[in-house]
């Protein structure tokens, strides 16, 4: 589903089953699920050795890992902070593209931070039905350290502890700087992002008071996220236009028509056909994503009826979720009720 979205991701290549018993919150039969990636290395990889004072191997880690994933840095003056730079830059992409598709990790510890940007450890994870900003989607969470709204700042966090960890390697203010490419990096990936999932085709700094705005929206009336955004490519940008399918997915409807008037001024300044923004916008707001729900009745058929087709469906919907795929619109419905009560943990 992640690599669908083309979002940097390891890959799942097999599930095996066991009929051995397995004492989680229930008890569960056994299964192993193999992943690959290009490397396993994590920022937790480079605290082990930070923590017990070995800079030597940390030096041997560090240039393995550019040598091996970065050897366009090989022969940099400063090759670490080249080096820290480059992930924070990496890892800064990366949550701003979790945030725009709505995706919640669970469990962002250092340990599950990737050296080279991709998603890593797929354990009590979510995409959002209704927004929420500070939606948890772990059980064990009972902090919301991991709320959706918290991922930005526990990355950048993430990446300080990283650069602590390579200050064995470079003074500290050298690595102080390099881990400010994180909060740049995400800062103008998001709007840009976020810019798009609007219609728009050069979205500045000052759009951003129109994507709060609108998240604050979404949170405030419950509005499903991915469905919202993927009917907002029909909005007119035509004065007088009602907008009623949209406008009525809210509660408070004159607060989304006054955002709606900010919103079609904005598409008029920039001159762009609707025809033209819907396929635009079409092409980077999924109508498909891997809801709970749908994972929890793939999973029930499975156990339950050793009937596995469900997970085959699944799959091939999620492989082109852009896509309007009209035989499959069921899997695009919004959640039923019953769907918020899922709640997923690390043995999920």
């Amino acid at each position: 589903a992640m690599h669908g979205l083309g979002i940097p991701t390891t890959r799942a290549l097999c599930l095996v089953g066991s009929d051995l018993e397995v004492y989680r919150e229930n008890i569960e039969s056994g299964a192993l699920g193999l992943r690959l990636a290009p490397s396993h290395v994590r920022f937790g990889s480079f605290e082990v050795f930070y923590y017990r004072g070995q800079a030597d191997e940390i030096k041997t880690l560090a240039d393995y890992v550019i040598a091996r994933h970065y050897p366009e840095l090989l022969g940099h003056a400063d090759l670490y902070p080249a080096f820290l730079r480059e992930v924070a830059r990496r890892t800064g992409r990366l949550i701003a593209q979790w945030q725009a598709v709505g995706f919640a990790h669970g469990v962002m510890n250092t340990d599950n931070m990737s050296i080279l940007g991709i998603t890593l450890d797929y354990g009590p994870f979510g995409f959002l039905d209704h927004y929420e900003h500070a939606y948890v989607c772990n059980h064990s969470d009972h902090a919301g350290r991991y709320a959706f709204d918290q991922q930005p700042d526990v990355a950048a966090w993430n990446v300080s502890r990283l650069a602590q960890a390579l200050t064995l390697l470079m003074p500290v203010e050298d690595a102080s700087a390099a881990m400010r490419e994180y909060r740049l990096a995400f800062t103008g990936h998001y709007i840009e992002l976020m810019g798009r999932k609007l219609g728009l085709t050069q979205p500045e700094q000052r759009d951003l008071g129109l994507m709060t705005g609108l998240l604050d929206l979404l949170h405030h009336n419950r509005v499903d996220y991915t469905i919202f955004f993927r009917s907002l490519a029909s909005f007119r940008q035509g004065e007088g236009e009602t907008h009623t399918l949209l406008r009525d997915m809210f509660l408070d409807r004159p607060a989304f028509d006054a955002w709606a008037k900010g919103y079609a001024a904005r598409l008029r300044a920039q001159n762009l056909p609707d025809a033209e923004r819907k396929a635009r916008m079409d092409a980077v707001n999924p109508k498909y994503i891997l809801r709970n729900y749908l994972a929890q009745t793939a999973i029930e058929k499975a156990e339950k009826e050793q009937d596995f087709s469900e997970i085959d469906r699944l799959l091939a919907v999620l492989k082109d979720p852009y896509a309007e795929q009209p035989e499959q619109a069921a899997y695009a419905s919004p959640p039923p009720d019953w769907a918020s009560r899922i709640q997923v943990s690390c043995s999920s």
